[in-house]
């Protein structure tokens, strides 16, 4: 852990801010909660390697996915514009059409 100061947001009116999160993570036994940061930096990590290891005919599992669209995750932002990864894509779980870079489906419904 970086040991960066931060809060937990869990309260009875709202989840924490890392419900916003993929569940991708397994949860240990006294285990510490962990920044933004690290916890961003992890589960790309976990993302990176389920994608690597598992088919683009493999659908992600529901608990992966999270209605939150989350920077570095789901997407980037190059010149101003969002580029989204091959992550979201294969949570959305099919072609768009519209030629995205990261399109794990070769660009079937592209015209």
């Amino acid at each position: 852990m970086c040991g960066t100061s931060f809060g937990c947001g869990n309260s009875s009116q709202k989840p924490c801010w890392c419900s916003q999160y993929p569940a991708i993570l397994s949860i240990e036994k006294d285990q510490d909660c962990r920044c933004p940061e690290c916890l961003k930096t992890i589960i790309k990590a976990k993302v990176n390697d389920f994608l690597q290891n598992n088919p683009v005919k493999m659908a992600i599992p529901n608990q992966y996915k999270n209605k939150e669209i989350i920077q570095d995750i789901d997407y980037y932002i190059e010149n101003g514009n969002y580029v989204f990864t091959e992550w979201y894509h294969r949570k959305r779980g099919y072609c768009c059409g519209n030629a995205c870079r990261h399109c794990p489906y070769a660009h079937q419904n592209v015209r």
